[in-house]
Formats: structure tokens, sequence, C-alpha cells
């Protein structure tokens, strides 16, 4: 399988990808990108030791191959791919949204239903063929589903000026010519390939932005402007632990009449086929199921900052201190008791792919925009001013001069100064930071509008049986009672 050291050099492959106005040499060596890329390939090389039980024999050639990039079929291959997703999100502690198991798990529901894709110009064949490249060659896809916020008033076909979203200019023999933008590749300067699609619904004129396709980061004509990174600004993993190593690149992906050749090509020109692509297949529910793991590993990680600053501040023992915490544990076991009991609730659709339980699945996720926020706030009351008040970097903790008066007056009773200002450092790029407020707006439009994830907690909750019970219960006395 594919390691670390592989991943990394493969980065080093002439693809466009701009910060602060100039195109970046090597995203493997630059300090915004430098990174995240390491923390992936320590990804690839946890995959890569079968001690970590993250491997299952290829379909085709019987190698070891990574399982998140597989259809779950049985609940012993549900459980086995759960617990494997929870190796990658426990080493990033839940922090990096896009590791390659997202869009891998969406790329497996898609191998799973290929009957959901058109035949013209082979693309049921095309997403068959992605996929067992994808298998083979354990690549890192990230996706770009979104159109640029032009105007949420209209669809791509009423904007002014042509092909904003990206969409057909030309279609040729051999594939097709696509121009215009496409948000929001997370991850995606240090991916090897990008998925790019629409999930929002568009209209019948939208034709020619109905496509669904895979493009190499390095493909010519495609540009990569990414967002401020926030790993620059750190002026140590000390001082910033958090954006110093998961700090993601968000990128707006530009299409300069970029070829794409058909077997790349998914969805064309088909307006309820990009539904078909992410709903049918069962791919939202399996990619969604994966993100609801690492959310979850994620809220953990913040309780444990709460419940170690509790007990550095000698508060752990206060009533209503106990009652922040008690909360915090609520709430972190509801988004984990969601992941568990849509596993439990699996069930096998028409062609053998198990899909989680969408009650439950969607049900955690409905509640993603209210838990993340409270669970931030919550940490902020426990921290206190103690996050402001630390010294301006780890030089002060070391220098010859400043060191005494860090000891005598930054520490606390049996934690020393270095160990209390990491861990209120910690909780500021968890909370405070540049990065922190990124995570926060994440986490909060992760699967899109609050009113769209709450739309799929209603469609996914049999509200028939609820509602039989109060009609029953109504119609059980009158007006004699």
């Amino acid at each position: 399988m594919r390691t670390g050291k592989n991943y990394l050099a493969s980065l080093d492959d002439g693809r466009r990808v701009i910060v602060d106005g100039a195109p970046v040499d090597d995203v493997s060596s630059h300090p915004a990108f430098a990174p995240i890329a390491a923390t992936i390939a320590e990804l690839f090389d946890l995959a890569a030791d079968p001690a970590n039980g993250m491997q299952a024999p290829g379909p085709v050639t019987g190698e070891p191959v990574n399982r998140l990039y597989l259809p779950p079929r049985s609940p012993e291959d549900l459980r086995s791919w759960r617990t494997a997703a929870q190796v990658w999100a426990d080493h990033t502690h839940g922090w990096v949204g896009r590791s390659p198991d997202h869009v891998g798990a969406f790329l497996a529901a898609f191998s799973a239903h290929p009957e959901a894709f058109g035949d013209e110009h082979g693309l049921r064949q095309n997403v068959l063929d992605f996929q067992r490249r994808v298998v083979e060659n354990d690549l890192y896809v990230s996706y770009a589903i979104i159109p640029p916020q032009v105007s949420r008033a209209t669809t791509a076909h009423a904007w002014e000026g042509d092909l904003v979203q990206v969409g057909v200019k030309e279609v040729r023999d051999d594939g097709i010519v696509v121009r215009g933008a496409q948000m929001l590749a997370t991850g995606g300067a240090v991916a090897d390939e990008i998925l790019v699609s629409c999930i929002k619904p568009l209209q019948a004129e939208d034709q020619d932005f109905a496509n669904s396709f895979t493009v190499p980061v390095n493909a010519p004509g495609l540009t990569l402007y990414c967002r401020r990174p926030y790993a620059t600004a750190t002026t140590s993993a000390f001082d910033y632990p958090l954006s110093a190593r998961y700090d993601e690149t968000d990128a707006l992906l530009v299409f300069d009449d970029v070829f794409i050749p058909w077997k790349d090509v998914f969805v064309f020109k088909d307006v309820a086929g990009l539904r078909k692509q992410f709903f049918d297949t069962g791919a939202h529910a399996l990619g969604n199921w994966q993100a609801q793991i690492r959310f979850a590993t994620k809220l953990g990680f913040l309780a444990g900052i709460a419940r170690k600053i509790a007990a550095v501040n000698g508060v752990d023992k206060f009533p209503g201190v106990v009652e922040k915490l008690g909360e915090l544990a609520s709430l972190v076991s509801v988004v984990r008791s969601g992941v568990l009991a849509a596993e439990y609730t699996a069930a096998p659709d028409d062609q053998g792919l198990l899909r989680p339980g969408g009650q439950a699945l969607y049900g955690a996720m409905g509640l993603q925009a209210e838990v993340h926020p409270r669970v931030i706030g919550i940490l902020r009351e426990l921290a206190g001013g103690g996050v402001l008040q630390v010294p301006s970097s780890v030089a002060e903790l070391v220098g010859a001069t400043t060191r005494d008066d860090m000891e005598r007056y930054v520490s606390s009773p049996g934690v020393d100064a270095v160990e209390r200002v990491k861990l209120f450092k910690l909780a500021w790029d968890a909370v405070g930071s540049e990065f922190a407020g990124r995570h926060q707006q994440y986490e909060l439009f992760y699967a899109g509008a609050p009113f769209v994830v709450k739309g799929y907690a209603f469609r996914n909750f049999d509200y028939s049986t609820p509602v039989r019970a109060v009609d029953a219960f109504l119609g059980s006395y009158g007006t004699e009672a």
C-alpha cells in the first residue's frame, strides 16, 4: 500500500496553487501546506501498517487495500469500516474534516450503485473504473460540490456572464472542456484528484452545469485559490498546536478550459443525475457517517481539554463545574450514540450496500450546528480568562531572564508553568484563534445550511408511528371524560 513518503513525493507534480497572489512551487515543502501534507502522510502510513486493522483484500487483485475505500456489504464489514475510520479520526483528534476516507466513502457507495449513473459515454463504467483506480492506487480524493456564492436568489443559468459556475464549454468526441469555478475544495491543494459536482439543487435550465467529474489537481488549466493559510501565522507548534498541524486549505477551483476525458465523467448534463449520485447510491449516508465518526472524536477531544482545565484550575469538584462537564459528556455521548445506532440499524439496499440507519445518522447530524457551538461555549466558560493571560510565546517560558517569573506567577499547584501554558494555548487554538473560528463556521455548515440538514433528519424520521400514537390517545377520551 501507499506510504506517506510515496504520497509526499507525488505532490510535486506541477499543480497550480495560489497563495498571496503567487503560485506555490511545491506544496509538500511550502509552510502553508507542509503541515497538513505531513498529517495526511501519517494517515497513509497508519493504513499501510497491517497492525492497525485498516486493510482488506482488494476485490480484483486480492492484494491489501484500504478498507475505507470499499463499500461495506455486511455488519462485519460496517463494523470494521467504523473502526478503521476511527483510527484516522483518532490520529487527527477529529480536526481534519476532509481526510481521504470522506470522499472515499462517497466513491465506495457510487461503485455499489453503477445503475444510478447514465449509460451514455460509458458513465457507469467510468464510475467503476475510477473507484478501482482509487482503491488500487490509494488515492486521496477531495471534492468541490458547491457553486460560487454569486447569488443565492437564482441558479447558474441566470447569472450574468457565461459559465461562472463550472460548466461544459465544449463537447468533443474524447471528452468535455469545462470552464468556470466551484468551491469549496477543502484539502484540495494536497489531494491527488478532486471530484467536482454540485449538491445544490439545480433547475432544468442549468443543464450545462449539471455535471460530475474527477480531475487531477495538476490538470492543465486548473488553478486553486486558497483562503488565507493559518499555519504560516503560527509562531510555533507550542503556541498553536492545532493550527500548526491540521490547517486544511479551503480552495476555490477555477477551470480555464480544462479538458476532462470521458473516462473521468460520471454525470453529464443531467440535473436529476446529480441528486441520484448522492442519495440513490447511499453515498450521502455513508460519507456523512464517516463525518459523524470524525465529529464525535473532535467533540471528545474538546471535552478532554475542558476536563483538564477544570482540574488544573482546581475547580473540578465545584457543583457548577461538574454540571458543565456533565453537559459536555451528554453532548459527546449523543453524537457517539448516533454513530453506533446508525451502525446497529444499518440495512442492506437492493445492491447489497449496507447503509447506516438514516434516522440515527441524520438525527445526530441535525444537531451538529447546535452541538458544536455549545461545546465550544462550555469550554470557553471553563477556560475563562486563562486563555488570555498567557505569555506571548514559548520564548518567555524558556528565556533565561523570563522563565523564573513564568514559573512563579503562571503555574498552578502541581502543574508547572510550561504544562499549564501548553494546555491553555491548546484551548485557545480550539476556541479563539483564527483556526478555531474557521472550525466553528465549518461545523455550522458542514452538511449545508441548518434547514437543509434538519430536512434530512425530518425525512428520515418515522413520524407516522408517534402521530398514530397521539391520534389513538386523542381517540381514547372525549368530552364526557
